[in-house]
């Protein structure tokens, strides 16, 4: 039913849509430069600010007595200092005003009251203000490292208090960077609207100050540009910033992969506060010498690399403060070493490979169709195998809604802050017992749904002719929906829906070993995803179980995502039932009953000399 020259012939766009990306390749902008030397830093006064918190602050649980003392003390210091800088809007000469604003937030241990501390120094021109912010607060005591980017950031506050700048500099203390980013998305939030006590209006450019001071660095990029939605910050940023790694603190800090930039690209998770910031439409890194994962507890500190990142920090502001407004649209094209393949040339790349699938299937379903076979029946089939799965989902969002999980986050997690504990496991498995239930009211369901089987089988009306055919054709709908939106998470169906073709052809399907073989083969880009966000972030079999449901409960996958993801994991499921289903006989015979072919014509033709040979040609 399948056709494989059409199959062939459809892969003609993908060769000249490869040639045009191949042409389409342009250079990676350059990173931006000061002229200042950044020694005004004092890293050795910022490391002893460093000890001196850590020892006062020891617990600093988000929305805990110990995070509203260091926010007092954070917004108390900033506020003492003065300078000989640009006026500032109370009539003070030099220095910030600073302003403490209090919001209700989803954080590790629940809903708390946290407070933002935003610290506002307006620079001589009207240019868009530049943003330096930190989270103060730590999942564990005495966490140390993590608390180097509050330490780093008053002493930033000291330097720009007696020096004038262009643009406006906003210093921005968070709390909820140990889970969930609520005060970082409630700033981004608030940025275009009101902060402090004037509005900033768009915002060039964000640097996130995470750990700076780990003795050990990190293999992984330094300068973090990924963000919790769809896009990255923008390289241009990222090269400044990491050019001042570079120059200032003479490590190399890395670049993100191909493979993480995919990654993050098909599905935006982002446990940083840069996360947040970029899904708002921010331009965000995270400057963070232990790279995406974090510190650990006890992880030693360096005053050395300390000082070398807060200078790459100070001389980074410095470069954005003279130059031109960065890029305000994400990074959404793939970046190499030299050069950045445009995310419409990507995009023009996947969508040919939906071509040959498309082709076949259309073909395969007018073929269907012309001998009055129920495709439309089996298309209702293979939607209604994504109802256990949306079931499931659905539950997790209602835990949420109702409060009933502990903590319900809007921002990824790490690992390391959110065990995976009793509690989380009550979570998980009560999400898995409903998916358990309501697979095992599926037959029912199918049987109430106009009879439908629960399993396809030769001798049901159409049964494996079409079944196949149809589920296949809800997959590419699925791809085509997620190509619109994110060409990238396309990726994850595009191999699937090219390997299943021969399950879902009659005439080709193979044994059922092997076709279960091919869908584990299909299901491999989502396995090697979610091996890729574990190893990254630290989570175990359990914390991804633990981090589904909190993504789902927390409103960071919407109603609309997980109903597409479902229908794309019921398709892997119904397919899975017609690779175990056996290839009917030809003619409704057993093997031995069936008749040797005597006639010979298009589909059995076997080439020269099939039919018998001349009487000449016998003689040879």
């Amino acid at each position: 039913m399948l056709n494989g020259r059409i199959y062939r012939a459809a892969f003609a766009p993908f060769l000249i849509a490869l040639a045009i990306a191949a042409f389409s390749l342009t250079a990676r902008p350059a990173p931006l430069g000061s002229t200042l030397a950044p020694d005004a830093f004092d890293g050795q006064q910022a490391f002893a600010e460093l000890r001196r918190l850590a020892v006062e602050f020891p617990d600093r649980r988000p929305g805990s007595a110990g995070d509203e003392e260091l926010a007092q003390r954070v917004a108390q210091t900033i506020s003492g200092l003065g300078g000989t800088g640009a006026h500032s809007p109370d009539g003070r000469v030099g220095g910030f005003s600073v302003h403490v604003r209090l919001l209700r937030a989803q954080t590790i241990d629940g809903e708390r009251t946290l407070q933002t501390v935003i610290a506002q120094r307006p620079g001589s021109t009207g240019e868009s203000p530049i943003v330096i912010l930190a989270h103060r607060d730590a999942a564990a005591r005495p966490s140390v490292a993590e608390l180097s980017g509050t330490a780093a950031l008053i002493e930033l506050a000291r330097v720009f208090a007696a020096r004038e700048t262009q643009r406006t500099i906003v210093l921005v203390s968070t709390s909820g960077g140990s889970g969930g980013n609520a005060g970082a998305a409630d700033f981004a939030a608030q940025a275009g609207v009101q902060a402090g006590h004037a509005g900033l209006g768009a915002v060039d450019a964000a640097i996130v100050l995470g750990d700076i001071a780990s003795a050990r660095v990190s293999s992984g990029p330094l300068v973090v540009p990924y963000s919790d939605g769809y896009g990255d910050a923008s390289d241009r940023l990222q090269r400044t910033v990491a050019a001042a790694i570079s120059h200032e603190a003479g490590i190399e800090p890395g670049a993100p992969s191909a493979i993480g930039q995919l990654a993050h690209l098909a599905f935006g998770f982002a446990p940083g506060e840069q996360g947040v910031l970029d899904a708002a439409g921010l331009q965000a890194v995270l400057v963070q010498v232990s790279g995406e994962r974090g510190p650990g507890l006890q992880a030693p500190v360096s005053a050395e690399h300390m000082e070398g990142l807060g200078r790459a920090a100070l001389s980074a502001v410095d470069a954005l403060d003279i130059a031109p407004d960065i890029e305000s649209q994400p990074q959404t094209g793939l970046v190499l070493t030299r050069q950045i393949v445009p995310a419409w040339a990507l995009r023009l790349l996947i969508g040919t490979l939906l071509i040959p699938p498309a082709a076949v299937l259309i073909d395969a379903l007018a073929r269907a169709r012309r001998r009055r076979e129920p495709v439309g029946r089996w298309t209702i089939w293979a939607l209604a195998c994504a109802l256990p799965f949306i079931l499931g989902a659905l539950f997790a969002m209602l835990l949420g809604a109702v409060g009933a999980l502990p903590v319900s986050p809007l921002a990824p997690v790490l690992g390391s802050a959110l065990p995976f504990d009793q509690a989380a496991a009550s979570a998980v498995l009560s999400c898995a017992l409903v998916l358990g239930l309501a697979w095992l009211a599926w037959p029912v369901l199918m049987r109430r749904l106009g009879g439908l089987e629960v399993r396809p089988t030769p001798e049901a009306a159409g049964g494996i002719d079409v079944a196949g055919i149809a589920t296949l054709l809800v997959l590419l709908l699925v791809a085509c929906v997620a190509w619109v939106f994110d060409p990238y998470a396309t990726l994850l169906v595009v191999p699937g829906l090219h390997l299943l073709l021969p399950v879902a052809s009659p005439e080709r399907r193979p044994r059922p070993i092997a076709g279960l073989a091919l869908l584990a083969l299909a299901l491999l880009p989502l396995g090697l995803l979610l091996a890729f966000y574990a190893h990254q972030l630290g989570y175990g079999p359990g914390g991804v179980a633990q981090s589904a449901v909190l993504l789902l409960a927390g409103g960071h996958i919407g109603v609309g995502t997980a109903v597409l993801w479902s229908c794309a994991l019921g398709c892997m499921v119904a397919i899975g039932l017609v690779a175990l289903t056996p290839p009917a006989d030809p003619v409704g015979l057993g093997p031995d009953e069936r008749s040797e072919v005597t006639i010979r014509g298009p589909l059995s033709y076997a080439g020269p000399g099939s039919l018998g040979g001349t009487e000449s040609s016998l003689r040879r």
